[in-house]
């Protein structure tokens, strides 16, 4: 048989057409490398803008309900929207807040000059037919005062050492022996478990413990001794109070208390705000600041056989998780968190 040779040349046209076919396929990969890289990107950028904004709105929401930002036009929104783009573009496509429910959902969506609304820019993917794409994330948050979860110190606080004091001066507030603080004039008039320095009971291996508003804490922490397993949070605060800064935690206050010693039970009401400025417990669990009250010009320290915390009540709120949230209390205690 005789073998046919072909002209020579002759194959150059399939080639051609094998190549044309593959570089529609590599565009795609390289639309899909380039271009999704790029969606990732700005959706990110665009997550921590929701995020912030979102944030910002329940903040402003949890302190004052008539904050000109606790709306659905907040002024400060799109600064924080574009403040966390690489590029400083995005936009502000809705804010859904409901001040009843205490939620707000923030979407943002990218932004770029002389773009539609919403939309980015796709380079490869042009070859495909496909020039724009439409991208925005969203943000939820509610806000609350706890209702339970763990307090990150097991100390209680009477609810007349609470009253009206709310961003008021700062004070000594003594534990352990009864009637302390000559101040309380409202509920248990300060009264503190016999036995006990206002402890409650921690959870294992814990600094602090957990709290349920709706139900009695039961049990008391008793003894001169400092509350166990809190030796790393009271170095922590005293870096904190060196350094400048402040140092603020969510505690219980109670109404009442029954009973004695480790068979004490507190009547919780909620969780205060305070400002932890000096304390003063057994042993070495101490950082006795001197503080001068200018309105009577005394001292607040706490020294000799003193027990007690020195600090003021303030509104704040706290980016803290782990609570389950309910309506804003008068104690100056809120929390925002994340939900999606």
């Amino acid at each position: 048989m005789r073998r046919i040779t072909p002209p020579a040349g002759a194959e150059r046209g399939g080639i051609a057409v094998i190549v044309a076919l593959l570089m529609v396929v590599l565009l795609g990969f390289a639309a899909i490398a380039v271009d999704v890289g790029m969606l990732y990107s700005e959706r990110a950028q665009l997550q921590n803008g929701s995020d912030a904004t979102a944030l910002m709105v329940a903040q402003k929401c949890a302190k004052n309900p008539a904050d000109e930002n606790c709306s659905t036009a907040a002024p400060l929104a799109p600064g924080l929207a574009s403040g966390n783009a690489l590029d400083g573009k995005s936009g502000i496509k809705s804010i859904a807040l409901d001040k009843a429910a205490r939620t707000v959902t923030v979407t943002t969506g990218a932004q770029e000059t002389g773009g539609a609304a919403n939309t980015v820019s796709l380079f490869f993917a042009r070859a495909l037919g496909f020039a724009s794409t439409e991208v925005n994330t969203s943000s939820s948050v509610r806000w609350g005062s706890p209702l339970e979860g763990t307090t990150p110190f097991p100390l209680a606080f009477s609810i007349c050492q609470v009253s009206g004091m709310v961003d008021g001066a700062t004070q000594l507030l003594q534990n352990h022996s009864a009637n302390a603080n000559t101040d309380c004039a409202l509920g248990p008039a300060g009264k503190t478990v016999e036995g006990g320095f206002g402890w409650i009971v921690q959870n294992t291996g814990q600094c602090g413990g957990f709290v349920n508003l709706a139900i009695n804490q039961s049990g008391s922490a008793t003894g001169n001794d400092g509350p166990s397993n809190c030796d790393a949070i009271l170095k922590e605060w005293s870096d904190e109070l060196t350094a400048g800064r402040a140092v603020t935690v969510l505690l219980p206050v109670y109404e009442d208390v029954t009973g004695t010693g480790s068979g004490a039970s507190y009547d919780l009401i909620a969780f205060a705000s305070f400002s932890v400025q000096g304390w003063a417990f057994s042993g070495a669990d101490k950082l006795p600041m001197v503080f001068r009250n200018t309105s009577t010009d005394n001292k607040l320290d706490c020294k000799g056989n003193c027990r007690g915390i020195i600090g003021k009540f303030v509104n704040y709120v706290s980016l803290s998780d782990g609570y389950k949230l309910g309506p804003v209390s008068p104690y100056g205690a809120t929390v925002v968190e994340l939900t999606s």
